[in-house]
């Protein structure tokens, strides 16, 4: 049986990889991304939690309103 903090950290796991392809798609500035992968990289709940709230948001594709 697998265990729920193992079940729990392969869920931040995947939060955290789609936090970063959206803020390497977003619009911010080189320098902003960077901050933001990082403080992922280092901070996987607390810095997915920052993202969610301050972060970048990814761009919007030529045909969505």
């Amino acid at each position: 049986m697998i265990e729920v903090s193992g079940l729990l950290g392969l869920i931040l796991l995947i939060l955290v990889i789609w936090a970063i392809v959206s803020t390497v798609q977003s619009g911010a500035s080189t320098g902003a991304k960077v901050v933001w992968i990082v403080v992922l990289i280092l901070l996987p709940l607390l810095g997915f939690i920052l993202w969610l709230i301050f972060g970048p948001r990814a761009r919007r594709s030529a045909g969505a309103p």
